[in-house]
């Protein structure tokens, strides 16, 4: 069930009257909320559920042990992750490694030969799996007790982050899921604010720019010239912004109106002013969780400069890694990684940070041009479509002026982002309760017209 579709809504609606119902009674009001969560995942497939519940099942064993054997906690945590990853890697990663280690033991005369299995693979699993290992990690360092069965349980179900994030710490949901006070709607001027700004996002500007030039540049490379290619992937790099964050705007309304605080996912990243500041601000949930479990375990910047620069290029390898089974991934971290690395490289000669209006465009179009692998559908088809960025030998058939007028616009639009957030919200917050739900409706019903038939697919979804 998409979160966009008006079944969703209706069906959210109404359990917002029976969860509101039970405020009272702040166990069983967590119990409606997993036993829902549990229901929209199991909407997609059944089997997603089922999955997602022996993981849990596991996840809580362990935790009951840990509490039954202290001395044995960091162990016995230890030994879930090593779970967690397996399990990621089996539904995930298994004929990824399957054909590679097959290659690489045909090319040492070996013949080697693994069974293809047909796995399926749930929808939100490195989401989850993500969320699960740093509640191990944390229970581990002793920052946190081992929860209830049912509260780790919702931790890890919490259906507005199941899907695609933020991907959440034990110190920021889990807190707030074992609190036992009565909770209240968080601010919801702001909820009302994100809900809108995630429909004009994905539905109406994202999937636009996604029908009109994202989707037949890269499915046609060679019937466009170099100059078409250009804005089709500046196009592509706006088409996924909208759409992830217009996805976590959404999300993180939604947790508002149950009583939740979700954290910041994105801060404006195409205004960074080099690589290092744009993983600040994109996916910020995902790039601090591979810097706190995966940058400083395998050694941070403690082993000195040369081996903190591989440890940098490892953890973006992973981070492209967990997007996807697909060596177009692999490259796409790579570039960020090898990207990164040239940076520290250079502030490390010139002992100055790259910061100026030069570098802010270096660094949009270095991510632009990793943009390209990750919408190709291959490596292979990435590769060509970069190769058609120099071609001249023909009628531009788009609009080049309009798309490079419209990014210009969308720059001043993201300068100016933040204050227009507050300016709305003061407003909203201004306007009497029973005109915001017609505000809402109207501007749904100006998107409906507007935006395309039927309902649009979060991108993040199949990550």
């Amino acid at each position: 069930m998409s979160y966009l579709s008006p079944e969703f809504a209706l069906v959210f609606l109404g359990f917002l009257i029976l969860y509101w119902g039970l405020v009272r009674w702040p166990r069983a009001q967590k119990l409606s909320l997993l036993t829902a969560s549990y229901a929209i995942y199991a909407s997609i497939d059944w089997r997603f559920a089922a999955i997602l519940a022996v993981f849990s099942s596991i996840l809580t064993g362990l935790m009951a042990l840990s509490t039954w054997r202290p001395a044995w906690r960091r162990g016995i945590c230890g030994t879930g992750v090593i779970l967690a990853v397996a399990n990621l890697a089996v539904f995930k990663y298994y004929d990824f490694f399957r054909e590679g280690i097959q290659q690489l033991a045909a090319g040492a005369g070996l013949h080697w030969a693994f069974p293809a299995l047909d796995i399926l693979l749930p929808v939100g699993i490195s989401f989850y799996t993500f969320q699960a290992i740093a509640y191990l990690v944390s229970v581990a360092k002793g920052q946190c007790e081992p929860a209830r069965a049912e509260e780790s349980a919702l931790y890890l179900a919490f259906f507005p982050t199941l899907f695609a994030g933020p991907i959440c710490r034990a110190d920021n949901l889990l807190t707030q899921i074992r609190d036992t006070a009565q909770k209240t709607i968080l601010a919801p001027d702001l909820a009302v604010y994100l809900l809108l700004s995630a429909l004009v996002k994905k539905v109406w500007i994202a999937t636009w720019v996604a029908e009109n030039w994202v989707n037949p540049l890269f499915a046609n490379p060679d019937s466009y010239q170099g100059i078409e290619l250009l804005v089709g992937m500046y196009a592509f790099a706006i088409q996924i912004f909208l759409d992830f964050s217009g996805y976590s705007d959404l999300v993180i309304a939604l947790a508002l109106l149950l009583g939740y605080q979700l954290p910041q996912n994105f801060d404006q990243p195409y205004l960074a002013r080099n690589l290092r500041d744009f993983w600040r601000r994109w996916h910020i949930s995902l790039s601090s969780w591979i810097r706190d479990f995966v940058y400083i375990p395998l050694g941070g910047n403690r082993h000195g400069w040369l081996r903190s620069q591989c440890n940098i290029f490892a953890a973006m390898l992973i981070s492209g890694l967990w997007h996807g089974a697909s060596l177009k991934y692999l490259i796409w971290g790579g570039m960020h990684g090898l990207g990164m690395v040239a940076q520290n490289t250079l502030e490390k000669i010139t002992r100055r940070t790259p910061s100026g209006w030069i570098s802010a465009v270096l660094s949009f179009h270095a991510v632009c041009l990793a943009w390209v692998y990750f919408r190709a559908d291959s490596f292979q088809d990435a590769n060509h479509y970069l190769a058609g960025l120099v071609r001249v030998d023909g009628p531009v058939t788009l609009n080049v002026l309009a798309a490079l007028v419209a990014l210009g616009v969308f720059f001043v639009i993201s300068v100016y982002a933040r204050r227009t957030q507050e300016l709305v919200v003061r407003g909203l917050a201004a306007t009497p309760l029973l005109i915001k739900p017609l505000l809402l409706a109207a501007v749904v019903l100006v998107l409906h017209l507007l935006g395309p038939s039927g309902v649009p697919a979060f991108l993040y979804y199949s990550y």
